[in-house]
């Protein structure tokens, strides 16, 4: 498949900060095959950041799986590499259109298979079509609830902290649970997490998420960033949309304060253990004390396993 564009990041040994800001938007959209349409997804994962992770955690041949997958960016994206992908949305709107992007990478010669699915099947038909414990790597971005202010494509208004770290908590833990059956034991979970503001507050949600993943028997194996802005040099220049100017100057405003633009998104990777994932994903979300009396716990059987 030839590409006329240059390489949308850096692709070698692993890195804890990854130069996915190298291309605006749009030129990663246009470098496509995608949709048009694929722009409506505003809480979409940047292609650059999806291709990254891919091409580090998986092989040619593997399996991708999506299960918020918005328009579709990771699976064109693991299709470009030579992965199957599997997508999961629950919107007519976004399956429509992630069809249409698996369907314009085909035709741009992808030969991998891809799909689309509505909700997650249930274990007996997984078991059934041959899809149990078939997929490689878990990559999604963190959405925030379509009742929730965060939902907005504005990151600096992200509603009230309780409200949106509550909802990450329940959202990524349901997630996890649905898509258990589907990952194959040792294979890899990667959430990337954009930052929310509440009022003047940065809202800790990636620290929430790796609580989460972690209560619910994951292993965080790393945490990175995945860089926004263009690296020139030994300097990081931020890309700024008009709508983002707009947003910072409401809020500078409001507050009397200026107000910084996140120049990266947070990268948790985590890894599903061998055996006995499933039963600590089966039970209820746990709270915020819960979960830090069950990482202390895991803290400490972790030292005294050392």
């Amino acid at each position: 498949m030839a590409d006329q564009f240059p390489p949308l990041c850096w692709v070698g040994p692993p890195l804890s900060v990854w130069a996915t800001g190298q291309h605006d938007a749009s030129l990663q959209l246009a470098r496509g095959p995608y949709v048009r349409a694929t722009v409506q997804d505003t809480a979409r994962m940047s292609p650059a950041i999806a291709a990254y992770a891919i091409a580090t955690y998986t092989r040619p041949g593997d399996t991708v799986l999506d299960p918020e997958c918005g328009a579709g960016t990771v699976l064109v994206e693991a299709l470009r590499a030579g992965r199957h992908a599997i997508g999961i949305t629950r919107h007519r709107r976004w399956r429509t259109i992630a069809r249409a992007n698996i369907t314009a990478a085909k035709r741009d010669g992808a030969v991998p298979d891809g799909m689309v699915f509505e909700s997650p099947p249930d274990v007996a038909a997984t078991r059934h079509v041959g899809l149990a414990g078939y997929s490689d790597l878990l990559l999604t971005t963190w959405r925030p609830s379509p009742r929730s202010r965060a939902h907005r494509a504005d990151e600096l208004d992200g509603g009230t902290g309780m409200d949106v770290e509550e909802s990450a908590a329940i959202g990524i833990h349901a997630l996890l649970a649905r898509c258990q059956p589907l990952l194959r034991p040792g294979g890899h979970v990667i959430v990337v997490v954009p930052r929310h503001r509440s009022r003047d507050a940065l809202l800790d949600l990636p620290g929430h998420v790796a609580r989460v993943g972690w209560a619910g028997g994951l292993l965080l194996v790393e945490r990175c960033v995945a860089l926004l802005g263009e690296l020139r040099g030994s300097r990081l220049v931020v890309r700024v949309s008009v709508a983002q100017r707009r947003s910072v100057a409401r809020h500078e405003r409001t507050l009397g304060q200026r107000v910084m633009l996140p120049a990266h998104q947070d990268v948790l990777i985590f890894q599903t253990p061998r055996q006995a994932a499933a039963a600590a994903l089966s039970a209820p979300p746990p709270g915020p004390s819960a979960l830090r009396r069950r990482e202390q716990v895991a803290i400490s059987q972790r030292r005294a396993a050392a």
